[in-house]
């Protein structure tokens, strides 16, 4: 954090041609600052460059008030915390004032108070951005008090009159005065909570315990809410909705490569050993294993079995993408491997970061129906992707090498060349899986490759019906 300007007093501050602008008249001259220089508005986000991010900024713009509206991990929290970066980096406030207010425009008698008997010596303080920004998440049991505030019964004891602003401890709102508030889960909020932010969000006051005290705030409010019906646990009442200037629609990412991209952002597969700590095998992901998660959670957002008004998160992703990498990890480890390639076998393992995160249309099952339908759309994902890369055709050869009751075993912690040297068994196997390596634009002469290639054949045969799959005690066992 840099060093904030230097006016002290009221009179320096007027030296330096200071003026006084609204929040959001702030984050409006900043944000076309910002296009016209032509900077990333939300760097870090993606998929939402023609979508959300116009939203956001015509709301900014029309100095609005905002609501996000969408399904659990669309980065709508994260937008919501990226908003103070459209503010100055430093404010003046008065120093005096309980809550945040400005030199020349103060809005409490505290404030108006301080101005009038000191004149220009009147002492400031800076604000920076960060300050600047405070969020809440709505939960039942948040009261009007936490928001807007509550008679200080210990400062009415003193001789105070209630009518008296200092007899008043103020809530989360009106301390973000000269800032933005945010409420995350906006739902959640009780339908009498809600009514209480009517007056703050139109006529841009508040009011306490019915005495009559009346603080015009200047604070921008934005929310973040899932669909009404997300749950039952409650909704978003249609007069608070008609006061809230812009509603912006988030969504998942709209093709598998933004998907990719934004996960990779996200999850934790570049892993360094700490500081002094034994060095961890390195672990390299194949485009197409990413490709099979990404491919199995959007099958899962248009899948009958799930409940889609509840969504799957962007983290059921994230958490599976770092599951694959770190059941190769372990298997580097225990084979002393230096580098290692995820394979099939590892998606077996992906169940556990996806319990929690779908809920399915028919629970009778509990989580074992959970984990059928988990491992039932990552075998059609995997079938997806094998079929863009190769035909069933093309392995009957290898298919009929099976025919006279061979059984291969996979084990999750065989090393590669266990693997390699075990497909040499399968006729034409081995040769396959060079040529599948070459396709995928893998190294063929990558014993972690060639073996992640091998994998994927016998995998791909499975999911098209033409070989079937045991678990047994050594692993699982392919055969026809």
């Amino acid at each position: 954090m840099t060093n904030h300007p230097s006016p002290a007093t009221l009179a320096q501050l007027r030296s330096t041609g200071y003026r006084y602008r609204s929040v959001k008249q702030e984050l409006r001259e900043n944000l076309i600052a910002r296009l016209r220089a032509g900077d990333e508005i939300f760097p870090g986000v993606l998929g939402y460059r023609e979508t959300v991010l116009p939203q956001v900024i015509h709301a900014i713009l029309s100095r609005h008030d905002m609501l996000f509206l969408g399904l659990r991990g669309q980065a709508k929290t994260r937008m919501l915390r990226m908003l103070p970066q459209f503010l100055d980096e430093w404010i003046p406030v008065l120093a005096d004032a309980e809550i945040p207010d400005d030199p020349l425009h103060p809005v409490t008698t505290l404030g108006r108070r301080s101005v009038a008997e000191k004149g220009d010596d009147a002492p400031l303080r800076w604000m920076h951005r960060d300050e600047r920004y405070h969020e809440k998440l709505a939960t039942p049991d948040v009261t009007i008090a936490d928001l807007i505030g509550e008679v200080d019964i210990v400062k009415y004891a003193e001789g105070r009159y209630l009518a008296d602003e200092s007899t008043m401890h103020f809530g989360l709102i009106p301390r973000t005065n000269r800032g933005i508030f945010a409420i995350n889960e906006l739902p959640d909020l009780a339908p009498r909570i809600q009514v209480g932010l009517f007056n703050v969000l139109e006529e841009r006051d508040i009011q306490i315990r019915g005495y009559p005290i009346r603080l015009s705030l200047d604070v921008c409010l934005a929310f973040s809410a899932n669909p009404e019906d997300y749950t039952n646990r409650g909704r978003i009442v249609t007069p608070l909705k008609d006061r809230i200037g812009s509603v912006i629609r988030t969504h998942y990412p709209q093709t598998t490569e933004e998907a990719m991209a934004v996960t990779s952002l996200n999850a934790w597969v570049q892993r360094q050993a700490a500081e002094g700590g034994d060095p961890t095998p390195d672990v390299i992901v194949p485009e197409f294993m990413h490709r099979i998660i990404e491919t199995a959670v959007a099958r899962a957002r248009s899948s009958t079995h799930i409940n889609q008004s509840s969504g799957v998160s962007v983290r059921a992703s994230v958490a599976c993408l770092e599951n694959m990498v770190s059941s190769a990890e372990r298997r580097g480890i225990l084979a002393g491997e230096k580098s290692v390639v995820p394979r099939m076998c590892d998606l077996a393992h992906l169940v556990a970061s996806t319990r929690g995160k779908i809920e399915l249309m028919m629970a009778e099952d509990g989580s074992a129906g959970e984990d059928r339908v988990v491992l039932s759309l990552i075998g059609e994902a995997v079938k997806d992707v094998f079929n863009h890369y190769a035909q069933v055709e093309e392995f009957e050869a290898i298919i009929e090498t099976f025919e006279d009751g061979l059984t291969l075993v996979i084990n999750d912690q065989s090393p590669a060349g266990e693997i390699i040297e075990n497909a040499k068994l399968v006729k034409g196997l081995k040769d396959a899986a060079v040529e599948m390596a070459q396709r995928m634009e893998l190294d063929p002469k990558n014993p972690q490759m060639l073996a992640c290639a091998v994998e994927f054949i016998l995998e791909g045969l499975f999911v098209n019906n033409r070989l079937s799959k045991k678990e047994t005690s050594h692993g699982i066992g392919y055969r026809r």
